[in-house]
């Protein structure tokens, strides 16, 4: 299957092509073009030159694109999914969860394409301001270049295209280089839905080349990333004075203090732990639960995981697959042997078979290591022992990070306080870290990110605001 660029509304060929392999059975799955230098900057005077199309388009207008985009996902739902499992190795059904939820998102996103507004200001609230008439506009931003991860390749595209479209922007889109699949797939839906000439394009190929001509084009307005903190700042550094938004790193914690109810948290904790192979940026990575719980946690923990099905992703039964690439298998498998040898005990999975990593515990990991300290991106969570609440606050927020964090108590004080003190862009209480929908404000503090995705968040960073001041004198 011979992929083509989708530039200015026109599907391109390009010189060059790379094999794209399936992580999990390592087969050629499609040729993906790798865009010259010349046809990036196609794709940006593309969607520069479409500006003022997409600008002038109605909120109604804008908002049955988005529409009709939901609805055609919704008619290729399993389509979807499939194409999410077979380049991403995702089980299918979390695909076909990550489905559902960007058809909600694109939901949002038309709904929040109504309500972009401003704001009277009282300027006779001022000495000078008698007989003065002040409100601001919200206007689209421009261009918007979209640099997408391989974990939601549907999902995460959407919380950066649905917004972009809602507040009339055109953008050119990078997929992440494992899951351009998705990308495409979505460029053909958005054909159908009627999105004008030009305002959408997909460019594929090398970061270095493809990131760094769109991070530094003086006609992109705007770049948004999610990926890797390293990459991240790279981005803003080169990007002069572009808005940049970033979602970067994390390794997400809980606390579970004493006195709550195991069997009940037990599912949820496994499930944050493991789901999509733990490569989700509010994975549950860390876990510090009162020392009068650790022994029956740690029990029914072991037992939970290891009822786990794993292996191929194309089948609706597994719950585990294989991780994104073999570089991150073996990273993985190091990652934990160093934290056996600091001390960590394995209580269950550790080892790698049929180049699956079996979802791993480790209890008693010294904070300096990297499964505790670093993002781990992988089916592995620790389990510490803590005397108290604030214990497991210190623990938490001695990290670089800040995107979520989880707490499950029964004391209500204690929760306020957990609240307060966690210092992290989220805090979920009686709920993992993992928890997210898709219209609540996300994003984190420290070297988590500096914005906030949830479409109508996102919305607010793709517009300028204007200030009007009549002077009715």
């Amino acid at each position: 299957m011979k992929k083509k660029l989708f530039i200015n509304g026109e599907w391109i060929e390009s010189e060059a092509y790379a094999d794209l392999l399936s992580p999990y059975s390592e087969e050629i799955i499609a040729e993906i073009p790798q865009a010259s230098e010349e046809q990036v900057n196609a794709a940006i005077d593309a969607a520069y030159n479409n500006r003022e199309v997409m600008a002038n388009l109605t909120a109604y207008e804008k908002a049955g694109i988005l529409e009709k985009l939901a609805r055609l996902l919704e008619e290729n739902r399993t389509k979807a999914a499939e194409i999410i499992s077979l380049e991403s190795a995702k089980p299918m059904k979390f695909s076909l969860g990550e489905v559902d939820r960007t058809v909600e998102t694109y939901k949002f996103a038309a709904e929040e394409a109504k309500r972009i507004q401003g704001e009277m200001i009282p300027l006779d609230a001022a000495e000078n301001g008698a007989n003065r008439l002040g409100y601001t506009l919200r206007e689209p931003i421009g261009v918007v270049a979209a640099i997408t991860p391989f974990n939601f390749p549907m999902n995460l595209v959407a919380h950066k295209v649905g917004p972009a479209i809602a507040a009339g922007n055109t953008i050119v889109l990078k997929p992440a280089s494992q899951t351009p699949l998705s990308a495409y797939f979505l460029a053909d839906l958005l054909e159908e839905a009627g999105v004008p000439k030009g305002a959408v394009n997909v460019v594929t190929g090398s970061g270095r080349l493809v990131g760094d001509q769109l991070v530094k084009s003086d006609k992109v307005s705007m770049v948004t990333f999610t990926g890797s903190p390293e990459v991240g700042i790279g981005i803003r550094n080169k990007a002069g004075l572009k808005k940049v938004a970033l979602e970067l790193g994390s390794n997400a914690g809980l606390i579970i203090d004493d006195g709550v109810d195991l069997d009940k948290i037990i599912p949820k904790c496994v499930m944050g732990a493991f789901s999509n192979q733990g490569q989700v940026c509010i994975s549950l990575q860390r876990i510090y639960i009162h020392e009068n719980l650790l022994k029956s946690f740690t029990e029914k923990f072991k037992e939970a995981t290891e009822k786990l099905v794993l292996g191929d992703p194309m089948d609706e039964n597994t719950d585990v697959s294989t991780l994104i690439a073999g570089e991150e298998l073996e990273r993985a498998k190091a990652w934990i042997d160093e934290a056996v040898a600091g001390g960590g005990r394995v209580i269950t999975g550790g080892t790698i078979d049929k180049n699956i990593l079996l979802p791993t515990a480790i209890v008693g990991v010294a904070s300096d290591l990297k499964v505790s300290c670093r993002e781990v991106f992988a089916p592995v969570v620790i389990i510490n022992p803590v005397k108290n609440v604030d214990e497991g606050i210190n623990y938490v927020n001695d990290s670089k990070y800040g995107l979520q964090a989880g707490i499950f108590t029964k004391d209500i004080s204690t929760a306020m306080n957990a609240a307060k003190k966690l210092e992290v862009g989220g805090v979920m209480i009686n709920d993992i870290p993992t928890y997210r929908v898709d219209q609540m404000p996300y994003g984190g503090v420290k070297e988590s990110g500096n914005a906030r995705e949830g479409l109508k968040y996102t919305i607010e960073e793709m517009t300028e605001m204007k200030l009007v001041v009549w002077n009715q004198e």
